[in-house]
Parts: C-alpha cells; sequence; structure tokens
C-alpha cells in the first residue's frame, strides 16, 4: 500500500502536463504536437502512474522516428529503459491500426489507380522490418485487392521464392493479376540480379496460367524501386 502512495504523490507532478497536453491535442490537432509528444500521449493509458515523456523521447532516440518505433520487436523494444509488455503491446497495437488503416485505403478503389495509397501500405508494413519479407498483392480483373499475403520470411538479406507456389496461390484466389512486394532491410531499395531474375521466372510461369504480374516493389527504409519504373519488366 505504501509503494502505491508514493506511487501516486511521485506522479502528481505530471498530472497537470498530461492534462494540458491532451488538450493541446483536442484544440489544435497532431500538427501541434512534436513526434515525442505524440508518443507520450499515445502512452499515458498503458502507463498511468508514470511518467511517459523520458520513456518517449528515449524510444526516437533509439530507433529514428514513430515509424521505426512502431516496427521495432518487442525483444529490441525491450532494451529501453521504462518499456515493459504493457508499452510493448500499447505499440503494437497502434502498429496494427495503421497497417489496418492503410489496406483499407488500398481496398477502397483499383489499386492501380491508388499507387500512393499502395506505396504508403507497404512502407508502413515492410520499410522497417528487420527480416527481409515477400508479400504479395493478388488482384482480380478490375484490379481490386483480393488478398495480400507474406509468402516467406527469410534473412536479413534473403528470402526465397517458390514460382510454382506463387502462382498456385494465384489460382486458388482466382487471381489474374499479382504485385509484388518485398523489403530491404540494408535500406537501399536497388534490385539485385537474384531479384530480377525471380521477377522475369514468375512472368513467365504467370503468362500461360493468365496470371499478369503488374509490378515488383522493393520498400526500404530510404525510398523504393518499381521495377516497371526502371524498365526492368
Amino acid at each position: 500500500m505504501t509503494g502505491e502512495l508514493e506511487d501516486v504523490g511521485a506522479s502528481a507532478h505530471y498530472f497537470g502536463h498530461r492534462e494540458r497536453l491532451r488538450a493541446r491535442f483536442r484544440e489544435a490537432g497532431a500538427d501541434a504536437l512534436a513526434d515525442y509528444e505524440l508518443l507520450e500521449l499515445a502512452l499515458f493509458s498503458a502507463l498511468p502512474r508514470r511518467d511517459t515523456k523520458p520513456i518517449a523521447k528515449a524510444l526516437l532516440k533509439t530507433f529514428g522516428s514513430l515509424s521505426q518505433v512502431l516496427a521495432a520487436s518487442p525483444k529490441r523494444l525491450k532494451e529501453v529503459e521504462g518499456v515493459g509488455e504493457a508499452v510493448i503491446l500499447q505499440l503494437k497495437l497502434l502498429r496494427a491500426f495503421a497497417e489496418r488503416l492503410g489496406r483499407d485505403e488500398v481496398r477502397a478503389r483499383p489499386v492501380l489507380a491508388s499507387w500512393s495509397a499502395l506505396l504508403g501500405y507497404c512502407r508502413t508494413i515492410m520499410a522497417f522490418e528487420e527480416r527481409e519479407q515477400f508479400r504479395i498483392l493478388f488482384l482480380d480483373k478490375k484490379n481490386a485487392l483480393i488478398a495480400d499475403e507474406v509468402q516467406q520470411t527469410g534473412t536479413v538479406d534473403h528470402t526465397p521464392v517458390y514460382p510454382r507456389e506463387v502462382m498456385r496461390r494465384a489460382l486458388e484466389l482466382s487471381a489474374t493479376a499479382i504485385i509484388l512486394v518485398h523489403n530491404h532491410p540494408s535500406g537501399d531499395p536497388t534490385p539485385s540480379r537474384a531479384d530480377i531474375q525471380m521477377t522475369k521466372t514468375l512472368v513467365e510461369v504467370g503468362k500461360p496460367l493468365g496470371v499478369t504480374v503488374h509490378d515488383h516493389i522493393i520498400i526500404a527504409r530510404d525510398g523504393h524501386s518499381s521495377f516497371r519504373g526502371l524498365g526492368l519488366m
């Protein structure tokens, strides 16, 4: 009981700060708050009896940006002082919301007509992953999204891809087109020779099956590359 009373007393000095921060957000919106202030505001419910400002600042200092904080693995997050299961759960919930919002935006209209929304969604879910992921967007005849699936997860610089498995899944979903997406944890979105060869193979395997490969996008921290944009397909 004594410890709890001490916690309440110790936390009293920032109760006013919390209310002022909430008021600024309500009245002026997110643009009026710095990244660390948005983050500390988001952590209020996870840490009702602690000052969240030092933790928010430590997270941003460690990972560099809000996006990287949300993408960080639980193991790495735990290395930051003050971060426990409640904070990790809150951060992963925020990331889940961001992913769902991005996915809904992509689903709302034909993918090829909403390229910026697609890139934004892919960046949210993949740009800061620590291992390579190979993801496929399956499209119908109107280029609307049928499914978005991670086919393989690899190492920091390699993901095995099996073209026949990709096409088998496309046929199962009655997809007539696909968009390939994978990330480069190195931060450089430049396609490798293996990326180029694998894409050519998928294009050739898909042709007789009536499955078109619209593009292959590589997502990285420092940008993205499009095979179609680069003239590689």
